[in-house]
């Protein structure tokens, strides 16, 4: 079908809210939004929170774990495709990972994504989680779709080279922080106007580990326009979405005919 319904939810994530009832509260939020949606999208690291690194190897789970394992019930039970935010993922190496999962509407985990860009310079992520690598695009319910997360943001040459590989969407979990929430609506649309691609961007709000969350998650088309943007409160904003406007967009405006680099 061509024109599918997105939901993203913007999680709170607060330092007073144990993880496990996060966990259970989310399950079930993305529960109620798989049933009016054909595609739902969460933060990155919500069952911690991004800026909680103290709390990612004692959280982190395998892609076998209770909270992926949670989510593909839910994706099957409603038959929604449901980008599962990041989790802290341990790898069987050793190793801890940034890791997006994407559930189809089966059930099925579609792809995952190791996150490349780790925030925090020296420090941050880094130190506790190993960089990914590789891009990943994959098909789903929004077309050929490229996956991201957060700092990726920044970084203009990685969609580009997912655009290069058939990306028509970009799906990006985020902890974006309030300090620099102009820059994230600023990129984010920038993504999308450069790239000719939906943008599903989905932030947090709350406090935790010192950091207050800028929240404005946001539905973009591939002209730039605004579909849907949530406030810097927890809630779930929804688009319907014309996968068709992609090709015609590119086609009555060729400009990615004219790379040069």
């Amino acid at each position: 079908m061509s024109v599918v319904t997105a939901a993203l939810i913007q999680l709170a994530i607060n330092d007073d809210e144990p993880v496990d009832v996060r966990v259970a509260r989310t399950v079930e939020l993305t529960a109620d939004a798989a049933a009016d949606a054909d595609l739902v999208v969460l933060p990155e690291l919500w069952h911690i929170g991004a800026f909680a690194l103290a709390l990612a190897r004692e959280h982190a789970q395998t892609l076998e774990g209770p909270i992926v394992t949670r989510m593909r019930a839910v994706a099957a039970e409603a038959g929604t495709w449901i980008h599962a935010g990041s989790i802290v993922e341990a790898a069987s190496d050793g190793r801890y990972f940034n890791t997006s999962v994407v559930i189809n509407a089966d059930g099925e985990i579609a792809a995952t994504y190791r996150k490349m860009h780790l925030f925090g310079f020296d420090a941050g992520e880094r130190s506790v989680m190993s960089e990914g690598e590789g891009l990943v695009v994959v098909d789903t319910v929004v077309g050929s779709t490229g996956l991201a997360t957060c700092y990726d943001l920044r970084f203009p040459e990685l969609f580009r080279a997912m655009v290069a590989k058939g990306a028509q969407s970009f799906l990006m979990p985020s902890g974006w922080p309030s300090a620099r929430i102009g820059h994230w609506s600023l990129l984010a649309r920038a993504r999308a106007v450069e790239n000719q691609a939906y943008v599903f961007a989905c932030n947090e709000v709350g406090t935790h580990a010192g950091v207050r969350l800028g929240g404005r998650s946001v539905i973009i088309d591939p002209r730039g326009e605004v579909l849907a943007e949530a406030g810097t409160g927890e809630e779930v904003i929804a688009a319907a979405v014309d996968l068709d406007r992609v090709t015609e967009w590119r086609r009555e405006f060729p400009v990615l005919a004219d790379r040069r680099i």
